[in-house]
């Protein structure tokens, strides 16, 4: 095996060398994140920050999140930008009138309307890979955004939680869906790891069971788009099948990241009882391998498409960076959990597709999104918005599967490495 090939091969040393290149080149991109109270700027190509545009909490949290993870990887200035994350998220992101968190702020300060699930989640997740970093501030920041999502977005009795409240938090929206979800999952999963919760990890298994349910009662793939009784909306967007948030169809990038944290639900709750984690680790094949069969080199060009129909057939060809990403993540995973050679070649493939296409080897970061000829486009996702995706998949390859990464890496180092 030539050496060009060796870095895209799971478990060689050199495919762990390029992906520590990556990771410094990401954290190096995004230093420029923190507007001067903390909340995230939106970054651009060359990761200059795009003042004009709105400083979101869903990219705050995210960005804290990654240079949290950071601190343990003894990248400099981790620390202060980490804080510097957690200051626009306890200060001006933060509603003291109403309780939670604006959406964000528009160049000008003005508050993004509405309550969303969605950024709840990533606050939570921010909070607890800073608590892990033992940054000021994480742990009173993690109870409050506990405090108010428990209040505010779960459901116990449907155990799922709804998706978007106004800003006074005084009129709930009907619409029902899965992408905040899912990030609820990683939440939850985060929180027990990290502050040994684990109520919250038995909330994950009980979001898990509904999405398993619905996806294979339709082919393994997964409807995005619920009415207020959280039945499926098939038809939802059909007219804008591109929305940022809400793609009408299947999002096969999204059946990719559930199966990996469907498998990390499974190992971390069955630890030592194999024939009780095995049922989810079969259903999180499934949905993998429905949505690489569905989306990967689909219309003859390499790459992931965003979106599909019911049967399957591309709606939305472009190539969205964050689907390559979690591709990466959850192919390693399920070669590490199950063995088989095919998810390997996967990885190896997908490396090569970000070695030669995805990655900007000249301003830095992933390229966001491309057309179905690979060719950069920013319709969905100008500029690079933030870190998160790309960055956990220089990590995820190389820890255990059963733990959130956050927690994986600070048990590692802790450990001595």
């Amino acid at each position: 095996m030539s050496e060009i090939l060796k870095k895209y091969q799971i478990d060689t040393e050199e495919n762990k060398k390029f992906q520590e290149e990556i990771r410094e080149n990401l954290l190096n991109f995004g230093h420029r994140f923190p507007s001067p109270k903390g909340s995230s700027y939106y970054l651009g190509d060359d990761g200059t920050p795009w003042k004009e545009r709105n400083r979101e909490t869903w990219i705050t949290s995210r960005m804290t999140h990654v240079y949290s993870i950071g601190t343990f990887l003894g990248h400099p200035g981790s620390e202060e930008l980490a804080d510097a994350g957690l200051k626009g998220l306890r200060e001006e992101l933060h509603d003291t009138e109403n309780g939670g968190w604006y959406a964000g702020l528009t160049a000008e300060d003005q508050i993004l309307p509405n309550k969303q699930c969605y950024a709840h989640a990533f606050v939570i997740l921010a909070a607890t890979s800073a608590l892990l970093a033992g940054r000021p501030g994480a742990e009173e920041l993690l109870e409050d955004a506990l405090k108010l999502y428990d209040l505010r977005f779960w459901n116990e009795e449907e155990g799922l939680s709804c998706d978007t409240w106004n800003t006074e938090f005084t009129v709930l929206d009907d619409y029902r869906g899965l992408n905040a979800n899912m990030h609820t999952v990683e939440a939850f999963l985060a929180v027990a790891d990290a502050a040994g919760k684990e109520e919250y990890r038995v909330r994950s298994g009980r979001i898990i069971d509904h999405v398993l349910g619905w996806a294979s009662d339709n082919q393994w793939r997964i409807p995005e788009h619920f009415t207020k009784d959280w039945t499926p909306d098939l038809e939802c967007n059909k007219d804008q099948p591109a929305d940022q948030f809400k793609p009408y169809g299947a999002t096969p990038g999204h059946g990719i990241e559930w199966a990996r944290l469907i498998t990390q639900w499974a190992l971390s709750t069955y630890k030592e009882d194999t024939q009780g984690a095995a049922r989810y680790i079969e259903a999180a094949e499934n949905l993998f391998n429905r949505a690489v069969k569905d989306a990967w080199n689909a219309d003859g060009a390499p790459g992931i498409v965003y979106t599909t129909d019911w049967e399957g057939k591309p709606v939305v060809h472009d190539r969205m960076h964050w689907t390559l990403a979690e591709a990466i993540n959850t192919s390693s995973v399920l070669y590490h959990v199950t063995g088989k050679a095919e998810y390997g070649q996967y990885y190896a493939e997908f490396m090569k597709y970000l070695d030669e296409t995805v990655m900007d080897h000249v301003n830095g970061s992933w390229f966001h999104q491309l057309d179905e000829h690979n060719q950069v486009i920013g319709t969905v996702w100008p500029g690079k918005s933030d870190l998160y995706h790309a960055f956990q998949s220089t990590l995820i390859p190389f820890y255990s599967p059963a733990l959130s990464i956050a927690a994986a890496v600070a048990s590692f180092r802790r450990l001595g490495d």
